[in-house]
């Protein structure tokens, strides 16, 4: 019978380990294990260091119990251990040959089978039936056994594609990657009862080309754009985080906002026209404007058409305008841009109330527009599932009763104190009062001295004006108008008033002088009107790119 040695303090459990007092092991239950794994038929006198004594003694009976235990467990272990290397070597041996017989599979088109008619993702969706070929962006992937699924996207919807046998098999299908670019050839089915799908759809690929593989690992593009980034750092990414569900959809939106404006425009017979960006005169107030050297001179980026759009009154009729305005402020609120998309109109020979109908037929219809809309209108329902178009007549409120109502709810004015007549009310107290009341408000008849130059009085009140802000729940103003002065005389005490020098206005003051008529406008702002529509935090996120302060890239 063999002796074995243990001390806990030096030993080391291993099969290489001697036993012998100068390399003894450091437990009981390793020692008999370690013997057993040397086939010894004999269980082995065991031996233990006692520290207080300083020497080895014989284990004791109940400590001997206690070893076998434990070496019975080692044992149980170390059989599984060897099922799990055996199964893991399986496994790469098994991988090994999936690799050579994926690299050994050639993807071929099929001849024999129809031509492929080239067609985009929302076209396909009434395919069914039909060998097609379509073209995009892998947006989804992922494998279900000898099964692969990819969701499409070309920007005009999104399709579930399967790839099965040889093709899903394929090396050159296991190296695709999110974002890679490809075109698939595949007949359209419908889908089984029960299973959902974007057009209700899938296409069975037969056939694939690649067109450009993104890369995976660290720079794959789930790390470029992880979920729950930073928003400065998602912004720098912005040409990655477009290719998102919402930011796409919103752009989509977007396009059918602008695409029902114009329509309800050319219903109701407006001609659009283009003013210039770069100008000499300011509309909206020195302090937001970008100055730029135009060749010597001083010029500006425009803050508004507006002036302009007044110019074409005479000749033209009715006006309007989308294009950029350029404000400098240095303001980082969720509903402020330094560049944004502005709708801008003016119309000839109408009263207040006209225009405020008219303004009111442009947004209930305009959204009525945007809802019908095969692509947008689901849209709106997925980014903004408790939207409720609005109606006409949109509750008017004027500015003297919306100081009345805050003072009522106890609400103070930027300096803490309870508002008064000629107060401005800025965006927190605006933003409570319209929330609270929950509707759409056109907020009338602003004090002369907080609103622009060129605004008309109200006949029946001198202190105020024909002026309107449209304010809508959960964004606060969208819309800023008002009817404009057309009695030069008014016009050039406006103009001192603010202490504008009027050389530069010449040509906006002539529509005074060469047959003036009473005529008014207003201004939407793109991005405001979005965040409402697709229910967004910030008007940021309705920007394509957005420019605000400390921020012009990409």
């Amino acid at each position: 019978m063999s002796s074995l040695y243990i001390k806990e303090a030096t030993g080391v459990d291993e099969l290489t380990t001697a036993g012998s007092q100068d390399h003894p092991f450091k437990t009981p239950a390793y020692a008999l294990f370690a013997s057993q794994q040397k086939s010894d038929t004999t269980e082995p006198k065991l031996f233990v260091f006692k520290t207080e004594d300083n020497e080895y003694q014989e284990i004791s009976a109940s400590a001997l119990k206690k070893a076998r235990k434990g070496c019975d467990g080692l044992k149980k272990k170390a059989v599984k251990q060897k099922e799990q290397e055996l199964k893991k070597q399986q496994k790469e041996a098994e991988n090994a040959a999936k690799q050579l017989s994926a690299l050994n599979i050639t993807i071929k088109e099929d001849e024999s089978l129809p031509a492929a008619i080239k067609t985009r993702i929302y076209d396909s969706y009434s395919k069914v039936g039909q060998r097609v070929k379509v073209s995009g962006w892998i947006h989804r992937l992922r494998s279900n056994k000898k099964v692969i699924f990819i969701v499409l996207r070309d920007g005009s919807g999104f399709i579930q594609c399967v790839l099965s046998g040889d093709l899903a098999l394929a090396q050159q299908t296991l190296d695709l990657t999110l974002e890679s670019t490809v075109t698939l050839y595949g007949t359209i089915v419908k889908l089984p009862e029960g299973k959902t799908a974007p057009g209700g759809v899938e296409l069975n690929v037969d056939y694939y080309e690649v067109v450009g593989l993104a890369p995976g690992g660290e720079d794959s593009f789930t790390n470029k754009i992880a979920e729950g980034s930073d928003p400065s750092l998602l912004l720098d990414q912005r040409h990655l985080a477009l290719r998102g569900d919402a930011l796409s959809a919103v752009m989509k939106v977007r396009a059918a906002l602008l695409k029902s404006v114009r329509r309800v425009y050319d219903e109701e017979h407006l001609t659009e026209v283009t003013p210039p960006c770069m100008v000499q005169t300011q509309v909206e107030g020195g302090s937001t404007l970008f100055k730029m050297n135009y060749y010597g001179e001083e010029a500006y980026l425009t803050q508004s058409s507006q002036l302009y759009l007044e110019t074409c009154l005479a000749s033209l009729g009715d006006v309007y305008t989308i294009q950029e305005s350029f404000r400098a402020e240095k303001s980082h609120t969720r509903r402020h841009l330094s560049e944004y998309t502005h709708i801008e109109a003016e119309l000839a020979f109408l009263t207040f109330d006209d225009l405020l109908q008219h303004i009111e037929t442009l947004i209930v219809k305009s959204v009525q527009y945007v809802l019908e809309d095969p692509i947008a209108g689901p849209l709106v329902k997925q980014l903004n599932p408790n939207f409720k178009a609005p109606k006409a007549p949109f509750m008017r409120l004027e500015y003297k009763d919306a100081i009345t109502w805050l003072k009522e709810h106890d609400i103070k004015n930027e300096e803490g104190e309870e508002f008064k007549f000629g107060d401005d009310i800025a965006e927190a107290a605006e933003r409570k009062m319209t929330d609270t009341i929950g509707v759409p408000i056109f907020l009338t008849r602003f004090p002369v001295e907080i609103k622009s130059f060129y605004m008309k009085r109200c006949s029946d009140d001198p202190r105020v004006t024909e002026s309107v802000d449209v304010l809508m729940p959960n964004v606060g103003e969208i819309t800023g108008g008002s009817m404009r002065i057309d009695d030069m005389n008014e016009l050039m005490a406006g103009f001192k008033r603010e202490g504008i020098d009027t050389d530069a206005y010449y040509w906006f003051i002539d529509q005074r002088k060469y047959g003036t008529c009473p005529h008014g406008g207003y201004g939407i702002g793109t991005e405001r009107i979005l965040a409402w529509l697709c229910d967004r935090f910030t008007v940021r996120d309705c920007s394509l790119y957005p420019r605000f302060s400390g921020r012009c890239k990409p």
